[in-house]
């Protein structure tokens, strides 16, 4: 696959579509199975509670995951992402009820880095709960 984005369509603050990602306890169990990451913090509401979270939260490597999502649905292609960092600045806490979680990611381009490799750099922003998730959510993306 090739990205579908040309780097010669895209300016320095192109903002691609913003998404909203649930995120329920079903789902924190599913990730757990497929990352075998069982720490109790991420199912355990009474371990969670015990050891100062506020409830259960979700993986930061999850977190992350869906985060990127906004850039390779933009490009159409996972592998267009040369680099990927963020920092972890709060939890994304996700509740007991029929409701969970929402984590809501923007995105823009922030700065045309190689026009012979064509890539870009992309800034995200991850907030829940009206609180900021990622910080320097950073990525590098090979475009067509």
């Amino acid at each position: 696959m090739t990205a579908k984005i040309s780097y010669d369509d895209v300016e320095v603050g192109t903002e691609l579509p913003a998404q909203s990602f649930p995120v329920s306890r079903a789902t924190l169990v599913r990730y757990a199975g497929a990352s075998g990451d069982f720490n109790p913090i991420h199912w355990n509401e009474k371990f969670a509670k015990e050891v100062g979270l506020p409830d259960v939260i979700a993986h930061g490597m999850f977190t992350m995951a869906e985060a990127i999502r906004v850039v390779t649905d933009w490009t159409g292609d996972p592998g267009a992402v040369a680099e990927y960092g963020v920092r972890f600045t709060k939890p994304v806490i996700v509740p007991n009820d029929e409701t969970g979680a929402l984590i809501e990611v923007s995105a823009k381009v922030a700065a045309k880095l190689d026009d012979e490799a064509r890539t870009v750099r992309v800034d995200l922003t991850a907030t829940s709960a009206g609180q900021k998730v990622l910080g320097m959510s950073r990525a590098v993306v090979r475009l067509a």
